[in-house]
């Protein structure tokens, strides 16, 4: 994410506002959003070289940014509804959470954001989730934060519903796919409401957004990454929960898996994870056997570092010619598939700042897609 760094100055309103904006701006994903600053040096910046690094990249129509007005809007909704937008270079931004390649740059947060900087582990699992399972899962939150945990989840029903309940006296932590004040499932109402009022609701979709497909895993990468481990309860081999799983463990997070029998459908994700190397939960006890185990007491003897914004970089900008040479060579040597982008940089023999920069252009094109372990692919248009 950037460079990192002990905790610098909180943003100003201005530099906020500019923050938000930058991240609402079309095809500007999480790790574009922090190669912006480092190239940059702030969001006011990045925001004012967008349109012309869109059309040197191919876009055919001018890229959505939106006006500042609407942005203000928003952070004024936001504080209305009594919640906070928090930046990655904010002091409550999560710890945890900035170790991640793709962290969100802005979140918001509507509860006790005091809990974002506290240890924390995640539960989730079915929809479907049997009477056992949720009871399990209830009562692992409950003690989980009986011994100082924060329990997070994706406040979806089932497992999410019974682990937010368990651990509501403690302290909990919901990640929600859509907008902070769009209540999804609707039948977790009163759970919404009663976590605004004990624990955290935070999203990275703006306000009033519903949810959609693609959210949820965007979603899931937050539950991981807030959490020093994640516990599958139920779940299928093909489900959400195990996509979680998966991410926790390209975060560098432990993965925890209950096991269950194998005649039924929602023991086979956790029985898969345990047979793949995943620590096998049997109650509180295995989990806090782990937990004695693990590398620090708060989070900030953890070993994750905080997000320092960069400082301006000089930016001479070779010709257009040069440019022009450079994407398609780019092209050329990406496709569909995902690339380490350090061996694209070697295979073209373009030096890095070039190929940042071109990189750059193409996402904001709709041409390229950068993903996490710093890869990049083509999008089909």
């Amino acid at each position: 994410m950037g460079n990192t760094a002990p905790q610098n100055t909180p943003l100003s309103d201005e530099d906020k506002l500019s923050w938000l904006q930058l991240a609402r701006t079309e095809n500007v994903g999480p790790i574009t959003f922090f190669k912006f600053l480092d190239y940059y040096g702030s969001a006011a910046k990045a925001l004012g070289a967008i349109p012309a690094l869109a059309e040197r990249g191919g876009r055919k129509r001018p890229l959505s940014i939106p006006p500042r007005g609407a942005i203000e809007k928003e952070y004024e909704r936001v504080k209305k509804l009594g919640g906070e937008i928090i930046t990655a270079a904010d002091p409550d931004y999560p710890l945890a959470l900035s170790a991640i390649e793709d962290a969100p740059p802005v979140l918001t947060a509507l509860g006790n954001i005091e809990l974002l900087q506290q240890p924390s582990m995640a539960i989730v699992g079915a929809r479907n989730a049997s009477i056992n399972g949720r009871k399990f899962a209830e009562k692992l939150a409950a003690e989980l934060g009986a011994f100082g945990q924060v329990v997070s989840s994706g406040m979806a029903r089932g497992i999410d519903t019974a682990a937010h309940s368990g651990a509501l006296p403690t302290g909990t932590i919901a990640v929600v796919a859509g907008g902070i004040d769009v209540v999804y499932p609707s039948e977790n109402q009163k759970l919404y409401e009663a976590i605004i009022d004990q624990g955290l609701v935070i999203a990275e979709n703006p306000l009033g957004v519903s949810p959609r497909a693609q959210d949820f895993p965007r979603r899931n990468r937050i539950v991981s990454g807030l959490s020093q481990g994640v516990i599958v309860v139920e779940a299928t081999v093909r489900s959400g929960s195990l996509i979680t799983a998966r991410l926790a463990g390209e975060q560098g997070r432990d993965v925890y898996a209950v096991p269950g029998h194998p005649l039924d459908p929602r023991a086979s994700g956790p029985n898969a994870l345990i047979r793949d190397g995943a620590t096998l939960i049997r109650g509180i006890d295995d989990v806090l056997e782990e937990l004695n185990n693990y590398t620090g007491g708060g989070m900030e003897d953890s070993g994750f570092t905080r997000f320092e914004m960069p400082p301006p970089a000089a930016n001479d900008q070779p010709d257009e010619q040069d440019f022009a040479a450079a994407r398609e060579m780019l092209l050329d040597a990406l496709s569909f598939t995902p690339a380490e982008i350090n061996d694209v940089i070697r295979h073209t023999g373009l030096g890095t700042a070039m190929a940042q920069t071109v990189l750059m252009e193409l996402e904001l094109a709709g041409r390229v897609q950068r993903l996490p372990g710093n890869r990049a692919m083509l999008v089909e248009e």
